[in-house]
């Protein structure tokens, strides 16, 4: 049976291209690109886009913010973010709505899960923003929880690291890998 309905994980460092931070943007352009296709291929998609060029905590624990308010401004990254994506996407005729576990309303909708099903079922890319809303959760956790209860057939993960490990496989040689 062919899905119908996919949620793309996209890794945040994507938006770095060349640049040390921030966004570069010919990439986010190929990445609206590709996000296009998909939807043109006949699915309804829905997206979590992670924060990894503007910030993580992982990267800053030496700078003296606590884990939580480190992790709440992570979740308010994903917003830039998921906000360019939809920019990009819509000026090449796409229709997108972001939908974010954080409030801020004048960049994005609440994420309201019937809502989002909505969207979806009338043809709008859902850009999932904000992770969980949670301290401590990772933007793999909130999209395979945004998958869940979008009734997904199919979650991609196109990030850099080749599945999901208890810690960083890219620092930690002994990471080890849920299966």
């Amino acid at each position: 049976m062919k899905p119908k309905r996919i949620l793309l994980k996209l890794s945040g460092e994507t938006l770095l291209g060349s640049h040390e931070s921030g966004i570069d943007f010919s990439i986010l352009g190929n990445l609206a690109d590709q996000v296009l296709a998909v939807k043109k291929a006949g699915y309804e998609v829905a997206v979590v886009l992670g924060a990894g060029n503007i910030w993580r905590f992982r990267d800053t624990k030496n700078s003296g913010i606590d884990r939580v308010s480190s992790d709440y401004m992570g979740m308010l990254a994903t917003i830039m973010n998921s906000v360019a994506l939809m920019s990009a996407i819509e000026h090449r005729g796409g229709v997108v709505r972001v939908c974010s576990a954080i409030d801020v309303p004048a960049m994005a909708e609440s994420y309201i899960n019937r809502r989002a099903n909505r969207h979806m079922e009338k043809g709008r890319i859902v850009i999932c923003a904000g992770g969980t809303g949670n301290p401590y959760f990772t933007t793999d956790s909130a999209s395979a929880l945004r998958a869940l209860e979008l009734e997904c057939d199919l979650l991609v993960k196109a990030t850099n690291v080749d599945g999901v490990f208890d810690s960083d496989p890219n620092k930690n040689k002994r990471a080890k890998l849920y299966k």
